[in-house]
């Protein structure tokens, strides 16, 4: 296989998609490719809730606006090349061409820069934890899974948000 072309990177807003949860999770037992998700279990996502820190962090329009301001300032700023994004009400995915570093630094860097201009542009207060851990980081080694995750990003989410 050659070199990777790009990442699609996928984060969640904190609290927002818990172990348990009808969509289906991953944690350290299921997570290779191919294996099922954490089952469906209400109980387990109840748990997981009475665990949580602070509320559920959801992105209104003015968090929204810093996240994709960001995104494309840290690609600017990084050398990286933004080719999707789109930051809905609870999680955010980005497809770029950053090779030169490992996706979990790409995603790391996008949290860092998103919660830093959230809390400047007094969308967001400061020391609330904004993302849940990790995210997912996919590897894109083809140009037509590069387009795939392109079209996912930009055409897979369902309407326009505001």
């Amino acid at each position: 296989m050659g070199h990777v072309l790009a990442y699609l990177i996928t984060m969640r807003g904190y609290g927002t998609w818990l172990h348990g949860d009808e969509r289906g999770s991953v944690d350290s037992g299921h997570r290779g490719y191919g294996s099922a998700p954490v089952a469906t279990d209400k109980s387990l996502e109840l748990m997981e809730a009475s665990l949580l820190k602070t509320q559920p962090i959801t992105f209104d329009r003015p968090r929204r606006t810093a996240i994709a301001t960001s995104l494309f300032e840290v690609c600017q700023h990084k050398g990286w090349t933004l080719l999707a994004s789109n930051v809905r009400t609870n999680h955010v995915h980005v497809v770029v061409a950053a090779a030169e570093v490992t996706p979990e630094f790409v995603m790391n860097t996008f949290k860092s820069w998103a919660t830093r201009a959230m809390v400047a542009s007094g969308a967001l207060p400061h020391g609330t934890k904004a993302w849940s851990r990790h995210g997912s980081t996919r590897y894109l080694w083809t140009e037509r899974s590069v387009h795939d995750a392109c079209v996912y990003v930009l055409e897979g989410q369902g309407p326009p948000l505001p």
